[in-house]
């Protein structure tokens, strides 16, 4: 008798939004062949790990999380950038069912069918032409390339994903299009170096309704800030051409006044030993130059301390950075040495208690720039789209507070704001890192 049972896959998803947006792809193609997905591996028919190996931490928790999928289910495919490096897995996990890198979603799909052929009904089998997201409804994140081109010493994503793989301008804007009218009110654009888009076609140009587009960093974000939504830059890669998104960011198009650039450090000496650019005076100049043209606008980054050879003076350079640049809002790591990495041999590693006392040095500075920064925000009037409704205070965002990473606007309104609507909101206190507000129009 044949069984009428739905194959049920349970799905583990680590990681960055890159890997993110990976799992989103596989997680459709599965739904439109009649898996059903579920968050519980024990009660699947297998279990699918989305790993993430950038760092020692993150490659442990994939393998803890593999750990417990076979623990509670048995029968695990693993797929994501620890794929790139399989005897990691193996030597702890020799039973995993099948091992796949990031982006190879035929492989993924071809190892699911082995091990649990599906059975698809297309009268119920339905997926939206959107496909099937992991974020909440009203954003979305919208890949524009895979791997990368830069060989940062710290960095092994070359390794993991290999070079820059560039989607045509004409496939991203129709994905683009076909989010929005499925509802989402806010793009996340993303890559691994957003601003190197359409290097490697030569900014070749595709159809794109009745017209061509060319796939650079510009033409692309122009287009985009057409749709309706809120676009949203992140993982900028500070190239002289990103000077000629500000203008655009200024005309109050779709496009946020929003900048995600990894600045990493502000030591020479740093830099040069990350392969990074060293040019830390001319940026101070730059951002000076973006606020003077957009004065709106937000400036995120992430920094390393205690990278190697990393001395007093050099991180005191860095403080001394971050007090000129007054970025908005700030991420900062203790370098961890990866496997592979080249930063492991530049220079003699920095102790961990030095990292830890820089970092805590490095938080307590940026937290004053922050609330200094937010303060003036105080009296003004934003717009905020609602991540989370509440009876009399909602939870949302500005323009200037990407989802997960930054802070959030706290709302009262006098009647209960819906999750993706987009308020004007009063703000009247300010906090490091949140601001609150009542809504005055909707």
């Amino acid at each position: 008798m044949t069984d009428l049972r739905v194959p049920k896959v349970s799905f583990v998803s680590l990681g960055c939004p890159k890997a993110l947006v990976d799992s989103e792809r596989i997680i459709t193609r599965l739904r439109a062949e009649g898996y059903e997905l579920t968050r519980q591996h024990e009660g699947s028919d297998l279990a699918i790990v989305n790993t993430c190996g950038f760092l020692e931490s993150a490659q442990a928790e994939s393998l803890e999380a593999i750990g417990i999928a076979l623990a509670e289910n048995g029968k695990v495919i693993v797929t994501g950038c620890m794929g790139a490096e399989p005897e990691k897995i193996t030597e702890r996990f020799p039973n995993v069912l099948a091992i796949t890198g990031p982006q190879q979603y035929e492989t993924v799909l071809a190892a699911v069918h082995r091990a649990v052929p599906p059975r698809h009904d297309p009268f119920v089998d339905l997926v939206p032409p959107e496909g099937i997201k992991l974020t909440p409804r009203h954003y979305a994140y919208l890949k524009i390339s895979e791997g990368c081109n830069n060989r940062c010493t710290f960095c092994i994503i070359p390794k993991l994903r290999g070079d820059l793989v560039s989607r045509p301008a004409g496939d991203v804007l129709r994905e683009a299009e076909r989010l929005v009218a499925a509802g989402v009110k806010e793009l996340l654009v993303i890559s691994q170096d957003t601003s190197a888009y359409g290097v490697d076609i030569k900014y070749a140009a595709s159809p794109w309704k009745d017209r061509e587009v060319r796939a650079r960093f510009l033409d692309l974000a122009r287009e985009l800030g057409t749709l309706g939504a809120w676009v949203r830059l992140h993982y900028v890669y500070p190239y002289p051409h990103v000077d000629e998104i500000i203008p655009l960011m200024a005309d109050a198009s779709g496009v946020l006044p929003y900048l995600d650039i990894p600045f990493q450090h502000a030591s020479p000496d740093v830099l040069r030993r990350m392969k990074r650019p060293a040019a830390q005076e001319k940026t101070l100049d730059r951002i000076k130059r973006w606020r003077e043209q957009c004065p709106e606008l937000t400036l995120r980054s992430t920094f390393i301390v205690g990278f190697p050879g990393e001395t007093e003076d050099d991180f005191s350079m860095l403080l001394d950075w971050l007090d000129e640049a007054q970025l908005d809002r700030v991420g900062c790591f203790r370098y961890e040495p990866v496997k592979g990495a080249p930063a492991n041999d530049v220079a003699a590693l920095v102790p961990d208690d030095v990292k830890e006392e820089r970092w805590n040095r490095f938080m307590a500075r940026q937290q004053t720039i922050s609330r200094r920064r937010l303060k003036r925000k105080v009296g003004t009037r934003q717009q905020v789209i609602i991540d989370e409704a509440g009876p009399t205070v909602a939870k949302g965002r500005s323009k200037g507070d990407a989802p997960e990473i930054d802070g959030a606007v706290y709302v009262a309104s006098r009647r209960p704001l819906r999750v993706g609507e987009i308020a004007t909101v009063k703000i009247e206190r300010a906090e490091e890192y949140d601001l609150h507000g009542t809504a005055v129009g909707f």
